[in-house]
C-alpha cells in the first residue's frame, strides 16, 4: 500500500484509510475488530473515526464506534496506527454537550472524552467535524447569509486546540465538510497567531459530488491541506445496490427499497442528496458504464477516486469484509482506456447531482 505525507505535517498514511462509523450500529464490536485488523494487514495504517459515530446519530448510541476502536487499539503497538477523530460541530445533536457552540472547553472536554473512549493518550489527527459558523453544507447547495449564527471564533477553536497540542494530546489538526473560504480562514489564523496549521480537510467526493473540484482543489494545493476523501461511493449509491434491475414505466431508473445499506435503514431526511431522483439517474449511468467496461460498479467509482491527484486517502468503510477486500482490491485496478473520457461525458450531462 503506497503512503503520503499529510499537508506540512509528519504524518505518513495510507492512501485508503478505514471508516468506522458502521461500528456499534450495522457492525457489532466483533465485526469491527475483523475489519481493523484485516485493514492492517493490507498495509492500512490510518483509522478514521468520530465523537458523534455510528450513524445515523443517536443519543443510545453516541460514543460506541470509539469504543469499539478503542478496544481494538490497547491490543496494537500504538506507533502502528495513525488515529484521527472528530469534534462534533454545534447545533445538531442536543445529547452531545447539549448540542451547543464549538467553544474552547467544548473542544477540551471532547478531546477528552475521545481519549478515554479510545483508550489511547493521544489522537493523531484531531478534525472539527463541521464548520461552527453558518456554511452550505450537507448537500444546501448555497451560502444562505439569512442564516448567519454568533459562534466561536476560528482563532479561538485553534487556540484551544493549540494547547491540547501543547498537552500531547493531540498531534496534528483538521477540518471537515469545509469550503475554500474556511480552507484559507484556517490557515491565515493559523499563520497570523502561530497556531497550529490544518494538515487535511475531509470531504465528500465521487461520482456524484464533485464540488470540491469548484474551488477547493486549488485552495487546497495553495495551501498544502490534504484532502482525504469520504463517501467515495455515495452511501452505497454507486455500487448499484439500491438499483431495481428494470427501469419504471417511464423509463427511469427505480430505487429499490429492499436493497441492505443505510438509505434503507435509516429515513430518508438522512441523506437525502443521495435520494434525488437525479442522483439516482446518475448512478445508473455510472453502473452501466462499469459494466460495459467489464468492472464491478464499486471498483470504479473507488479506482476513478484513488486516481484523482488531489485525493491523499481515501476513507472507505464497510459493513462485511467482502465489501472491505473489494474496495481495497480497487487500488490496483486500472481504468480502462475510454473510462475518464466516458465518466467526463456523463458528468456534462448530470452535474454533481448529490452537491
Amino acid at each position: 500500500m503506497e503512503t503520503i505525507r499529510l499537508g506540512q505535517s509528519d504524518l505518513t498514511v495510507s492512501r485508503i484509510c478505514l471508516g468506522t462509523m458502521t461500528f456499534g450500529e450495522q457492525n457489532t464490536e466483533a465485526e469491527g475488530h475483523s475489519q481493523l485488523d484485516y485493514a492492517l494487514s493490507r498495509g492500512i495504517n490510518f483509522i478514521d473515526t468520530a465523537e458523534m459515530y455510528p450513524v445515523k446519530p443517536r443519543a443510545e448510541t453516541y460514543g460506541q464506534t470509539e469504543r469499539i476502536v478503542g478496544s481494538w487499539l490497547r491490543r496494537q503497538p500504538r506507533d502502528r496506527v495513525v488515529l484521527a477523530t472528530k469534534v462534533a460541530g454545534p447545533a445538531r445533536m442536543p445529547w452531545i454537550r447539549n448540542g451547543g457552540d464549538l467553544t474552547p472547553d467544548s473542544i477540551r472536554a471532547a478531546v477528552e472524552d475521545s481519549l478515554k473512549r479510545l483508550q489511547t493518550d493521544y489522537i493523531d489527527l484531531y478534525q472539527i467535524h463541521w464548520p461552527a459558523r453558518n456554511a452550505p453544507i450537507f448537500g444546501q447547495k448555497q451560502f444562505d447569509p439569512s442564516r448567519e449564527r454568533d459562534c466561536t471564533s476560528i482563532q479561538a477553536q485553534l487556540e484551544a486546540m493549540d494547547g491540547l497540542v501543547r498537552a500531547g494530546k493531540i498531534r496534528y489538526v483538521g477540518v471537515s465538510n469545509e469550503t475554500p473560504w474556511g480552507i484559507a480562514e484556517f490557515v491565515k489564523q493559523a499563520e497570523l497567531h502561530g497556531l497550529p496549521r490544518i494538515a487535511t480537510v475531509q470531504n465528500p467526493y465521487n461520482l456524484l459530488n464533485r464540488s470540491f473540484e469548484q474551488g477547493l482543489d486549488e485552495a487546497c494545493f495553495r495551501s498544502e491541506v490534504s484532502l482525504l476523501i469520504y463517501s467515495p461511493l455515495a452511501f452505497g449509491q454507486l455500487t448499484g445496490k439500491y438499483l431495481r434491475g428494470a427501469p419504471g414505466d417511464d423509463g427511469k431508473p427505480v430505487f429499490n427499497p429492499d436493497a441492505q445499506g443505510r438509505l434503507t435503514r435509516f429515513p430518508p431526511d438522512w441523506s437525502p442528496r443521495y435520494l434525488r431522483p437525479e442522483s439516482l439517474a446518475a448512478s445508473a449511468r455510472y453502473v452501466a458504464l462499469a459494466r460495459e467496461l467489464g468492472m464491478s460498479p464499486a471498483t470504479l467509482a473507488l479506482a476513478w477516486c484513488y486516481s484523482r491527484w488531489f485525493a491523499a486517502s481515501t476513507i472507505v468503510g464497510a459493513t462485511t469484509l467482502d465489501q472491505l477486500r473489494e474496495n481495497v482490491d480497487a487500488w490496483e485496478a486500472t481504468l480502462p482506456e475510454g473510462a475518464l473520457e466516458a465518466i467526463e461525458r456523463i458528468h456534462a450531462e448530470i452535474h454533481n447531482p448529490a452537491q
